[in-house]
């Protein structure tokens, strides 16, 4: 065996002596050049990687900061020139005569093209025997075993007896942001019948909302989950969109608890129970969606897969209630998207845009044709 100790060679290129003892075997100057070019590679994609991770995490700082930091809401004042002090005149002067007999009923005669909302039907289901046409929510096809078992939960399902003679008004409080201020509270209490939806709040809003509660429709995950809010309630209406809330109205009103599994399947959190006597539960006939979405169709070309918001529901369970209709907190203006969407939070108009399920333009020009024709009063002057 040989040692190579002090073998030379000559590079022929530089005719430079290459040692070969220094490492112990041929190191050549191209080879420890390629060796650092290496090593200085390494460090380059090192500060690389870590100059791409910073430009990285500014770019999703530029976008997603700015969602989370307070911004300042574009500025919306109302185009209406009325006042508060004309709109409480309006109402007291409303109330303060005399209830006229059938005066909506007989003014929606004068609008052919709502002649849909005319007859007469059970504002709620009254029994399991009808055969429905379509699923929920404009029928109960398909949930006929949880609709006889939601019924048989519940000691009533129709509407509490009134005076025969007795004319009736009714008052729609919708959850527009033009609501707050109008100080309309001690007026809507002073109605019959006042229906109100989902989880819109009374409890801390009496001033402009009122107190009381004959009529709240709801769903599911609408349902309020301040006890507070059932106070003065006379009747809670499950407005039907699927089997599972007709299963979730079973457990409410018998205090047994829906299975976790069937949870799962709610799109939000639902309250497990409600301070209220199993005679305070109806389920809305799904009827009164079917002609509502009806005659919505009417003002369209085209089918849209669309399905009635509970406000313009309500409005329709109204007009089959009383003689007298009127709303307070309707109109959403799509043309502000400053304006308050509702009048219990901070949410703009802007984000009604977004939404998929309602047609709310559509609504809107029906609105704006009932207060026209006289079929309903308009308390808070945004749809006039």
């Amino acid at each position: 065996m040989v040692t190579l100790e002090h073998l030379s060679v000559k590079d022929r290129d530089k005719g430079r002596a290459l040692d070969v003892a220094e490492t112990g075997g041929f190191k050549t100057a191209g080879t420890t050049h390629r060796r650092a070019e290496s090593r200085e590679f390494f460090l380059n994609q090192q500060k690389n990687f870590a100059l791409s991770l910073v430009l990285l995490l500014g770019c999703y700082s530029a976008l997603l900061v700015p969602a989370y930091l307070p911004t300042q809401q574009p500025i919306w004042s109302e185009r209406s020139t009325e006042d508060t002090g004309v709109l409480l005149n309006v109402s007291a002067a409303l109330l303060s005569r005399s209830c006229r007999p059938s005066r909506s009923s007989e003014r929606l005669k004068a609008v052919p093209q709502l002649q849909g909302l005319l007859d007469s039907v059970p504002v709620f289901v009254l029994n399991s025997s009808a055969r429905w046409e379509l699923p929920p929510p404009l029928g109960f096809q398909g949930s006929d075993d949880a609709l006889n078992q939601a019924l048989r939960a519940l000691p009533h399902t129709s509407l509490p007896p009134a005076p025969a003679t007795r004319c009736s008004r009714c008052v729609v409080v919708g959850s527009s942001g033009v609501l707050q201020g109008k100080q309309l509270g001690d007026h809507i209490d002073r109605y019959d019948v006042i229906i109100r939806m989902n989880n819109a709040p009374v409890f801390g809003f009496e001033k402009d909302t009122g107190s009381r509660t004959t009529i709240r429709l709801l769903y599911p995950e609408g349902a309020p989950f301040v006890k507070q809010e059932y106070q003065r309630t006379d009747i809670i209406a499950l407005v039907v969109f699927k089997r599972l809330d007709l299963e979730w109205l079973t457990s409410v009103v018998t205090k047994k608890t829906l299975g976790w599994w069937s949870k799962l399947w709610f799109w939000r959190d639902v309250v497990t129970e409600i301070p209220l006597e199993p005679k305070n539960f109806r389920i809305l006939n799904p009827e009164i969606l079917k002609r509502t979405w009806h005659v919505l169709l009417s003002y369209t070309k085209q089918e849209k897969k669309t399905v009635p918001t509970l406000g313009i529901s309500a409005v329709v369970l109204a007009l089959q209630l009383c003689d007298e209709v009127s709303l307070a907190g309707f109109g959403y203006d799509l043309q502000q998207p400053g304006a308050l969407l509702h009048y219990y939070e901070t949410l703009r108009m802007d984000a009604m845009t977004t939404q998929i399920i309602h047609d709310i333009s559509t609504e809107r020009r029906l609105l704006h044709e009932l207060v026209a024709a006289g079929v309903v009063h308009d308390l808070t002057g945004a749809l006039r």
